[in-house]
């Protein structure tokens, strides 16, 4: 089984993903991770998120790895295994930029393939269902308002000691989503038959519960 949750940032998703596939005993794929670690990789060269140029010529010198070890997935970049310094405000906009560039995208769109051709997964992003795996057997557009979004995020990046205020987090919240839905390069927007799923209010729990009743309701 193949499951394609797609949304916007700070929707849950990769919350919501990692407690289904536990769930489901199937493999998480957080693609989303693969984009942060090449948005870390042009920070840490000094480039501006910008520089369409240099993030291009970056790729040439990039090697990723992926593999899973219990279910968790596990990427290196150029050898080196990758934690939490993809996880902060700043990379998430180095994400952002870097997924907006057709040749990034390109990069890794194999990967995904493969590793959905090969395995039972639930993978998470914003083109999941529209572009790496259109033939999903479940596709959920999963979303949020964009101050409940900003609000989970916020506490979120408090809680790992990440100078921030609310309001900056909502405004990094609505650039993100005008950025990502108005790409030329794969948009974050939902695949036709993708089903809707507004979480806004509802707990990681409760989100998982209704995204398994739409897994059944499929099945049926």
């Amino acid at each position: 089984m193949r499951i394609a949750l797609d949304g916007p940032s700070g929707a849950g998703k990769s919350t919501v993903a990692k407690a289904l596939a536990k769930r489901l005993g199937i493999i998480y794929v957080d693609t989303g991770a693969l984009y942060r670690t090449i948005g870390l990789y042009v920070r840490n060269k000094g480039f501006a998120r910008t520089d369409i140029a240099n993030i291009i010529a970056c790729l040439d010198e990039i090697k990723l790895g992926m593999e899973f070890i219990d279910g968790k997935q596990i990427i290196t970049l150029n050898g080196k295994e990758i934690g939490d310094e993809i996880r902060t405000g700043e990379i998430a906009m180095y994400a952002s930029a870097v997924s907006a560039v057709p040749e990034v995208r390109k990069f890794l769109l194999e990967t995904q393939r493969k590793i959905a051709l090969e395995n039972s997964v639930v993978m998470d992003g914003r083109d999941i269902g529209t572009v790496i795996i259109p033939d999903a057997e479940v596709k959920i557009f999963m979303t949020a308002s964009a101050e409940a979004r900003a609000e989970r995020r916020f506490l979120e990046l408090k809680a790992k000691g990440e100078d921030c205020t609310y309001e900056g987090v909502l405004a990094d919240i609505i650039e993100r989503d005008k950025n990502d839905s108005t790409r030329k390069a794969a948009p974050c927007v939902p695949a036709q038959d993708a089903i809707h799923f507004d979480n806004s209010g509802l707990t990681v729990d409760q989100s998982v519960e209704k995204v398994i009743e739409i897994i059944e309701s499929k099945k049926r």
